[in-house]
């Protein structure tokens, strides 16, 4: 193991272990590093990693500090990569969100509550007929999201959120070149509210798979 992924392990096992939390500060770099059994420089290598993934936050004069650690605050890198990524590894990134998706539907199908029901509900009545693209896309990221926090697992929800949010470039595109676009939509929407409504986690899920890979599939058929 290289020195500063070793600097890297040791100070995540301070944070596993409870021994740092959320907005702790680190005892000081000279403490630390002999604490550690590890240079200085190992150890600002392995502070300036953690703080490029949100893990520290390093504030000049002050400290260095965890952060609050959360799960949107984490998943920022992963969003920055997504976004540097190309439309081969799109694919991947399709697939893995078909398969969390249809798992958010059936976690919601058994948690869903009627204010739940009753704001997806909202989100596809508020489509018209003559919504843009961009519109239509926008809807369809709250409605995935919606359903995700129904599911009651936020980690996920934010985890979702992020790799959506970053392939509304395909999304739009496919909306531009291939006709019909709102209909189909509000249509499988519609059929996975019903499921969700009815507490069925086998049916939403199936509704689901169906509905994400949609894009998955045209975007193949484009490379």
């Amino acid at each position: 193991m290289a020195v500063t992924d070793e600097a890297i392990t040791k100070i995540k096992e301070m944070i596993v272990s409870g021994e740092l939390g959320p907005g702790s500060r680190l005892p000081p770099e000279n403490v630390l590093s002999e604490r550690l059994g590890l240079s200085r420089n190992s150890l600002r290598e392995a502070v300036k990693a953690l703080e490029v993934i949100r893990v520290l936050d390093v504030r000049r004069g002050d400290g260095t500090y965890v952060t609050s650690l959360k799960p949107e605050l984490l998943l920022e890198a992963m969003s920055f990569v997504v976004d540097l990524q190309s439309n081969e590894t799109i694919l991947d990134i399709l697939e893995v969100r078909r398969i969390l998706e249809s798992h958010a539907a059936a976690m919601a199908a058994r948690r869903i509550t009627e204010e739940d029901i009753a704001q997806l509900e909202a989100l596809i009545e508020r489509i018209t007929d003559a919504a843009t693209v961009e519109e239509l896309v926008e809807h369809d990221l709250q409605f995935h999201q919606a359903i995700a926090h129904a599911g009651g697992n936020e980690y996920l929800a934010n985890l979702l959120h992020s790799m959506s949010s970053h392939t509304v470039r395909v999304r739009v595109w496919r909306g531009i070149t291939e006709g019909g676009s709102i209909d189909r939509t509000i249509n499988e929407h519609r059929q996975i509210l019903d499921a969700l409504r009815g507490g069925s986690a086998d049916l939403a899920s199936a509704l689901m798979t169906t509905h994400v890979s949609g894009v998955e599939q045209w975007l193949r058929g484009r490379l």
